[in-house]
Parts: C-alpha cells; structure tokens; sequence
C-alpha cells in the first residue's frame, strides 16, 4: 500500500512469496526501487513484476543520464502502464508506484491488473488488500502526520497479514520524501521488535 502526506509518501508491503500452499519466500523486498525517489509496491506473479520494475528501471536509468534530471514520477508510473497495458493477456501484475520530485512532490499511482493508471492519495493492493478496505476507509485521513501515516500504514499491512494466508512475514516500511528513501522494519510480534520478551524457552535450563 502507499499513502501521500504533506512532503512525501509513505509505502508498505508484507514479506511472503507464496507459491500456491509453498511459502517460497518469508523475506521477500516487495519494495522495489526503481529510481533514488520513485519506488513501487508488486503484487501478482513475482517474475512478471520483477521483469517489468527492471525494464521499468533500465528505462528510466538511461533516461536520466541522457537529461541529466530526476524522472518524474507520473514518468514511472506511465511507463509500468504502458507494459501493463500492451500485455494485460500475458502478464498477471498489479503495481503501485510511488515517490517523489520537485513538480508535484510525493505522489502515488494505482496501476491494478488490466494496465489502468490512476492517482489516489491512499491506495492499497495485493490479496490482503480484500481485508482491510473497512480498515482503510475508517482510519485514512487526509493530510496525515508522517509518524501517524507510518503507524497507519505498518497497522494496515499487519491487519492483511493476519487475515490473509498469502500474506505474511515482516512489515517493510519506506518513506520518501526530498531527501531520498528512509527505510523501516515492523517484525510480527505484539512490541514490534524482533523478538518477544518474557519468552520462555523450551530448552531446559537445567
């Protein structure tokens, strides 16, 4: 999921690659750089958006050594919709990309499976999206604080974690603003933090 707030966005994904009941992956990055500013969420098959971010990613490495500007990112978000859309048959891939430049600041894009792109302030994707879309609608404000937009963010994705099979493992957390991306790491325990205190051992000590 991804949500604008006054000087960047926040972005957030679950850990879990799955391949049908197969856990394939517990650790996965589903935040995907794309530029130092621009970033997007995958969701779908994960060889179709890995395939697309890296094209994605090539196209809009060269292009700003060829201008010598930041890509904007409506520039990205266009480019994941024009592959998406010219192969909406083949490829099973719903992106959103998020980031930020100096023309319109941080933005998000939805681009779903079918390759049509929209702007939305808050937007969220993926299986474990079908959970939380009562969450969303009742806790989403407008104009969020960026500690209250990570802590609704890192709520909603553990919410989708736990509701949804095919989501899971560790929440990631990216906030790009101006400065470049700063990342962050909820794990699945009630503190957050890497492991549960006051957890009584099952070795013997003894």
């Amino acid at each position: 999921m991804a949500v604008e707030f006054d000087g960047g966005v926040v972005i957030g994904a679950d850990s879990r690659t799955s391949s049908g009941a197969y856990v394939a992956n517990r650790v996965t990055d589903k935040l995907t750089r794309i530029t130092d500013k621009v970033y997007c969420c995958r969701s779908g098959s994960a060889a179709d958006t890995q395939a697309i971010a890296d094209i994605v990613a090539y196209s809009l490495n060269y292009h700003e050594n060829q201008t010598n500007k930041d890509a904007l990112v409506f520039e990205a978000a266009s480019e994941f919709r024009n592959y998406c859309y010219s192969y909406r048959e083949s490829l099973l891939a719903g992106i959103i990309v998020a980031g930020w430049d100096e023309q319109r600041g941080g933005q998000v894009y939805s681009i779903p499976l079918g390759g049509m792109l929209t702007r939305e302030a808050c937007t969220i994707g993926g299986s474990g999206s079908s959970f939380i879309y009562g969450f969303v609608r009742e806790h989403y404000r407008p104009n969020m604080a960026l500690e209250d937009c990570v802590t609704f963010v890192k709520k909603a994705v553990q919410h989708a974690i736990y509701h949804d099979g095919s989501s899971g493992g560790v929440v990631r957390v990216g906030i790009i603003t101006k400065d470049g991306i700063e990342r962050r790491i909820f794990y699945n325990t009630e503190s957050g933090a890497s492991a549960v205190s006051s957890t009584p051992s099952f070795i013997s000590s003894e």
